[in-house]
């Protein structure tokens, strides 16, 4: 079938079903106020009714497997979680897909500042407000929506198509349960809302990895019982001092990298590759301006291109903390401690490839235009399918504002571009997977 066929089935089957998709992401919105449960039985329900087979999968986030990542335990998620797994059947001789979202939010704060209720599930302006709207009960709803489209419109995949509905935040690793667990296909998509502000004009096939580390610089109190440490400084070991020598090694790391590290999409996108972020200092002390505190903590992201190794660049990292005490006596016998938080491997899909094509086609057919990739997302989860099983995966999504995780408030998807998100997803589907007449 041809792409002006199915566009033209697809245009006249969400005529005829109205408000529907708006009004299922609506109803997640308002069932997370009883629980991510609550919506990942919701989930289930709906795929059953569309003719999926469903599974419940149940697993401990620090018992997933993982290739080219790892997560601090203290950063991990701790308690196990529960993945929806909905199959659809093929009709045979097309390729297969994994769409997958997540359920879960930020916590709610119940001094949020939001001027619409959290979990109303609001639309105005055009726009859809909610707790995890854009974060990702969006992606959540689009993959299901998709589904009930293309059988509106008399379609039925020839490849069997996989809705994955897996816990992510806080190092949750529910793709990557699935993935370890033998759930497997031609290609994988990633639905979740565009935080860049282009919506549906931007598909991500490229993630860099990060990795984020904590270090701790030690100093040496002076000798008194004085409260004030003013008059002793001198004979103290001021770590904020040490601590300068350790940013100096740092920079001097970021711009070797810098000038050494290229990949051509992120050097056409943004002029550069890698970059070393100091995101934040502070003294482990009690705050008093005339005390000398014990410690400064450094903490910092280091984002890199597809193709280095986690492996490599912590060497990296760790090599330039060795440089930074050997012209240093106190630091030579007090090196600075470093704690590696997590990291993640960078992946990407090249514009030659078949997946590119298809996604690209049927973002056109649902919008009318044609979309540009999108380098700049680091560590997005597009990257779980191609390093943890080798599966070609790219991500997409309506245009959304305001998220709650980015200190925003009021976080919202515009309604028109999520009806347009599900039109694409569907008419991906009928591209990739191949469809026949019902």
């Amino acid at each position: 079938m041809e792409g002006a066929e199915i566009a033209a089935r697809l245009d006249q089957a969400a005529a005829a079903t109205g408000a529907g998709a708006a009004a299922f992401l609506q109803g997640l919105i308002r069932l997370q106020a009883e629980g991510e449960a609550a919506v990942q039985a919701r989930v289930a329900e709906e795929a059953g009714l569309l003719g999926c087979q469903v599974e419940r999968r149940r697993y401990r986030p620090a018992e997933v497997p993982l290739k080219e990542e790892f997560a601090a335990e203290a950063a991990m998620a701790a308690e196990e979680r529960e993945a929806i797994l909905a199959r659809l059947p093929g009709t045979g001789g097309g390729r297969s897909v994994i769409f997958f979202a997540h359920p879960d939010g930020e916590p709610f704060r119940k001094d949020h500042g939001w001027r619409h209720a959290p979990f109303a599930g609001a639309i105005e302006g055009g726009r859809i407000h909610g707790w995890g709207v854009a974060d990702d009960l969006a992606g959540v709803a689009t993959m299901v929506q998709a589904l009930r489209l293309l059988r509106a419109a008399g379609l039925k995949p020839k490849g069997d198509v996989i809705l994955a509905s897996t816990p992510s935040k806080r190092h949750a690793r529910g793709v990557h349960a699935l993935l370890h667990g033998g759930v497997s296909a031609d290609a994988a998509v990633y639905l979740h809302p565009a935080e860049s502000g282009a919506g549906m004009r931007e598909v991500k096939a490229l993630a860099s990895g990060q990795l984020t580390f904590r270090i701790t610089v030690k100093g040496r109190l002076p000798a008194t019982n004085e409260p004030d440490h003013a008059a002793f400084a001198h004979v103290a070991v001021n770590p904020v001092d040490k601590a300068m020598l350790v940013l100096a090694a740092l920079r001097r790391l970021d711009a070797q990298r810098g000038n050494r590290v290229r990949h051509p999409a992120l050097q056409a996108a943004i002029g550069r590759s890698t970059n070393l972020l100091v995101g934040d200092i502070r003294t482990l002390g009690d705050g008093r301006a005339s005390r000398v505190a014990p410690a400064v903590q450094i903490s910092c992201a280091l984002s890199f291109p597809p193709g280095e190794r986690l492996s490599a660049v912590r060497a990296e990292v760790e090599a330039a903390l060795r440089e930074a005490p050997a012209a240093d006596g106190f630091l030579r016998d007090n090196p600075p401690e470093v704690l590696f938080l997590s990291g993640v491997t960078g992946a990407e899909v090249p514009p030659d490839h078949p997946l590119w094509h298809a996604t690209a086609e049927a973002v056109r057919l649902g919008t009318g235009h044609m979309p540009e990739i999108y380098p700049l997302h680091t560590s997005s989860d597009i990257r779980n399918p191609m390093v943890q099983s080798g599966i070609p995966c790219v991500g997409l999504g309506p245009l959304c504002g305001d998220l709650t995780q980015n200190g925003g408030r009021d976080e919202w998807v515009d309604e028109a571009d999520y009806r347009r998100g599900v039109a694409v997803v569907a008419a991906l589907i009928a591209l990739w997977c191949g469809v026949e007449a019902a």
